[in-house]
């Protein structure tokens, strides 16, 4: 468990936050950076090309975190997932997810994401994500790093982690088809080229096909499917990692992609199913409900580390007075919202952005402020509110990473902001 003491607010801070307020030293080696990036894209403009323009991609800075903080996110993430494995569990949120979620094909999510928000009384999970972006670009980062306190370990990530990344693509295959291996598959996106991450596209693509896979970034749109095969310009694919935004495969323009998820022609990594099942919005009132939690039979262990979900309450014409009386110890997230989108602080909320919330597709979270990292903008120290994601895969954390914003939620607009390595102090 993290350390019971006094948080920043106290007089007394424990070595991580004394690091996160008062170390400025730079990192970050954008040199070393560009040229791993360039060399893992086997292209020597790439960083020129996709990396230079996103000036606040990156952080100059890391984040310290304590072993126990981790450890503590890690046994809320093992919390979870072992509680959307109970048949009552499933049967509920199931009740509300569309049609094409309700078959297990047998993948379990590529790359799921984990946000913490580092609360005074520790670590509490603000959302789950599939499609989680940025792992890849991470990945590198970590390694991109210079020593520059006494007191800064290596960064939580592991030197394997594209072998490891390559081992879950082929296991969610295994999970659907239970032998062989897939030999060509499809990372797919609307637009992809048009992505603030496509640079990522790019790594994955690479980290695939330096394993001996055929990797290729395509436009969802692009996609056919034909007697039974799934391609895109005549090439067969038999694996989709799947980062569209549209969870249930409903737009027009993901209907290939919607019906050959649907036969189970082929196989889609994170799908429909995974998302109904860990990262819809309404999931988390019910992971925060110790008397339906409970009612299940979830174990005693379990119950006190789901006390790291913050209450969560879908917003109805039935308590939306009521909570519209709290909304300043609240935030505002539409159900099937994401990357920060429509979000609202309860403070923030206006009549008119009211009258849509009030209407229902929303749902309210006790709020949960970030902590701090403070960084220096032309000498001047300066505060960035401060999330932290763990990538995960059947349970298991691949990767943990920070990001650093100013506003609402993490937007990559902020100067000084962007992605950050984890570095366990």
């Amino acid at each position: 468990m993290s350390d019971p003491g006094p948080t920043s607010t106290g007089p007394v801070q424990t070595l991580s936050e004394r690091l996160n307020q008062n170390c400025f030293c730079i990192t970050l080696d954008r040199r070393s950076l560009c040229e791993a990036l360039e060399r893992e894209a086997g292209d020597p403009e790439f960083c020129e090309t996709f990396i230079l323009p996103k000036a606040h991609l990156f952080s100059n800075v890391p984040v310290f975190l304590a072993a126990s903080q981790v450890a503590e996110m890690q046994e809320v993430v093992a919390a979870i997932e072992a509680t959307a494995r109970l048949a009552a569990y499933k049967a509920a949120v199931l009740s509300w997810a569309p049609e094409i979620s309700q078959e297990d094909h047998g993948p379990v999510g590529a790359l799921m994401g984990y946000d913490f928000h580092l609360g005074e009384d520790g670590p509490r999970l603000i959302e789950i994500n599939t499609n989680a972006g940025g792992a890849f670009l991470n990945a590198l980062l970590a390694k991109a790093q210079r020593k520059c306190c006494a007191e800064m370990d290596m960064p939580l990530t592991p030197h394997t982690f594209e072998d490891a990344a390559f081992r879950m693509f082929q296991d969610e295959w295994t999970r659907q088809r239970g032998a062989g291996a897939a030999r060509r598959i499809a990372i797919v996106d609307d637009r992809p080229e048009e992505q603030y991450l496509y640079p990522e596209f790019v790594l994955v693509r690479q980290v695939l096909a330096a394993r001996g896979v055929d990797a290729i970034i395509a436009d969802a749109s692009h996609l056919r499917y034909e007697a039974g095969r799934l391609s895109v310009e005549g090439r067969q694919i038999e694996l989709v990692y799947n980062r569209v935004t549209d969870f249930a495969f409903d737009q027009p323009e993901h209907r290939a992609l919607r019906e050959a998820y649907r036969d189970g022609a082929v196989v889609v990594t994170p799908n429909p199913h995974n998302h109904a099942l860990l990262a819809d919005k309404r999931n988390l009132s019910l992971l925060s409900d110790p008397a339906i939690l409970e009612g299940w039979g979830v174990e005693p262990r379990l119950l006190v580390q789901l006390k790291a979900v913050p209450r969560t309450v879908l917003v109805t014409p039935e308590n939306a007075d009521e909570l519209w009386r709290s909304r300043k110890d609240l935030f505002f997230k539409p159900t099937s919202g994401h990357g920060g989108k429509a979000v609202y602080r309860g403070d923030k909320v206006t009549k008119g952005v009211w009258s849509q919330i009030e209407r229902g597709g929303y749902v309210a979270q006790t709020l949960v402020r970030p902590s701090e990292r403070m960084i220096k903008i032309d000498e001047t120290p300066q505060a960035r509110k401060m999330d932290v994601r763990l990538y995960t895969y059947d349970g298991q954390v691949l990767l943990v990473a920070a990001r650093l914003y100013q506003g609402q939620t993490t937007n990559f607009r902020t100067p000084g902001g962007g992605f950050a390595p984890v570095f366990v102090v």
